[in-house]
């Protein structure tokens, strides 16, 4: 068995190579090939925490993984990072399992990745500034992301505290983004909702983040951080005004995306307004930005099998590379 850490993780892999083997699986799940049950859910309500369990096989490829990943958001008070977990891959061919990974990188790198992709499908091709609302442990994938695939000339960072937003700009140009690009820290969530052509929410929040007037014409908006039903980051204000509305897994966010499940009980909005899921605007199943007027929203509550095409990446990396610890088990 293989196992790596997340800087080993980091030296091998990135966002480019994470869009990459989450598009060639949505293709994969498109010829049937994809086999993934729900995903289990314990919540510990005393210290506001989750534990996830997600396992997945892609049968194209013969190989399998099960994500355990654990989300307690008062952990950085401890020392301790709000979400860990752990990928066990092993070989649909003889079920022997062949490596084991840090998921915490794993788990924000695929939701950065996925948001890329749908990004690229639905936002303006001349899209120049991106809003993060959130700037905490899902956040800088999520902003990696959106770079890959668009021109972003400015960042508005919106964070209840400015310090970690101030921390997370240095962060971005730690990690050599292009100091062309303008990045600024706001208190005004208006102000940075109306400016933005691309808004990325990665919060916890029970309740709306912006106000869904404050949307201008042409804006597409990711959102990844409510992942539970009680959870809400847009309004249904916005939703009204989404022209498309296209979601990582239709099953998951069903059961999970809480501003859906909420527009769902209202008398004139039903889960037939979604436009579709991922896998229908990669395989051209389903119709992309067709105007520079359209309001966008993708929805993303994650799935196994996007777990299981990084991790498959990683491992094909790691022994191309010989990287990471070998042990027997």
């Amino acid at each position: 068995m293989i196992i790596l850490n997340e800087k080993e993780i980091q030296g091998i892999y990135g966002m480019q190579e994470a869009i990459s083997d989450v598009e060639r699986m949505l293709h994969h799940k498109n010829e049937g090939k994809i086999i993934n049950p729900i995903r289990t859910v314990i919540e510990f309500p005393q210290e506001d925490g989750s534990v996830l369990y997600m396992p997945s096989t892609d049968l194209d490829e013969e190989i399998m993984s099960m994500k355990a990943v654990t989300i307690f958001p008062n952990n950085p008070s401890q020392g301790k990072s709000t979400t860990q977990g752990v990928v066990l891959l092993s070989s649909a061919k003889d079920g022997e399992h062949v490596a084991m990974f840090n998921a915490s990188y794993l788990t924000r790198l695929r939701t950065g990745a996925i948001s890329g992709l749908a990004t690229d499908r639905l936002a303006r091709k001349n899209a120049e500034t991106l809003t993060m609302i959130g700037t905490g442990g899902m956040a800088f994938e999520q902003a990696l992301g959106v770079l890959a695939v668009r021109d972003i000339k400015e960042i508005l960072l919106i964070n209840p505290t400015k310090e970690k937003a101030y921390l997370f700009k240095e962060k971005l140009r730690d990690f050599s983004v292009n100091s062309s690009v303008e990045i600024n820290v706001l208190e005004n969530v208006s102000e940075a909702v109306s400016r933005a052509d691309i808004i990325c929410c990665s919060t916890r929040s029970h309740k709306p983040v912006f106000n869904g007037k404050d949307i201008k014409p042409g804006t597409h908006v990711n959102g990844v951080g409510s992942y539970l039903p009680h959870m809400q980051e847009v309004d249904f204000t916005f939703i009204k005004r989404a022209a498309k509305i296209v979601v990582d897994d239709m099953e998951g966010v069903t059961e999970e995306a809480g501003e859906l499940i909420h527009a769902a009980k209202q008398p004139d909005w039903s889960y037939e307004n979604i436009h579709g899921e991922l896998l229908g605007l990669v395989t051209n199943q389903i119709s992309r930005r067709e105007n520079d007027d359209e309001i966008t929203f993708f929805k993303s509550v994650g799935a196994a099998y996007y777990d299981l095409a990084v991790a498959n990446g990683v491992y094909k990396k790691a022994r191309a590379t010989d990287t990471g610890i070998k042990v027997e088990i």
